[in-house]
């Protein structure tokens, strides 16, 4: 069954930069209502794309590094990385489909 992980500053690095399928990172925080909205849909597409994309949460208020990083003011913000390297980025609680589109260029 597919799973979205929970990653932190400190295993960020080798999820994503050692993975070989994309992985798209959700950037939340437990008092975000958007980022609650987005984490059900977010936990759909992992379903949806088990084995071809990865799919990570990391709180931006325990683990504030990799968010300042990449410059992240917003939240939810999703970002897709492909080879290690960010692809596509994407701010606010969106529909399913714009995520699809995101996931999609990047396979």
């Amino acid at each position: 069954m597919a799973e979205v992980m929970v990653i932190d500053d400190n295993s960020f690095d080798s999820v994503v930069g050692g993975s070989d399928v994309p992985v798209l990172v959700d950037f939340w925080a437990s008092w975000c209502a958007p980022c609650l909205m987005v984490a059900p849909v977010v936990e759909e597409l992992a379903k949806d794309y088990e084995g071809r994309v990865k799919f990570a949460k990391l709180n931006v208020d325990e683990n504030p590094l990799t968010p300042a990083r990449f410059g992240i003011r917003s939240i939810p913000t999703l970002i897709l990385f492909k080879d290690g390297q960010m692809v596509d980025k994407v701010i606010g609680a969106v529909p399913k489909q714009t995520l699809e589109e995101v996931i999609k260029k990047a396979l």
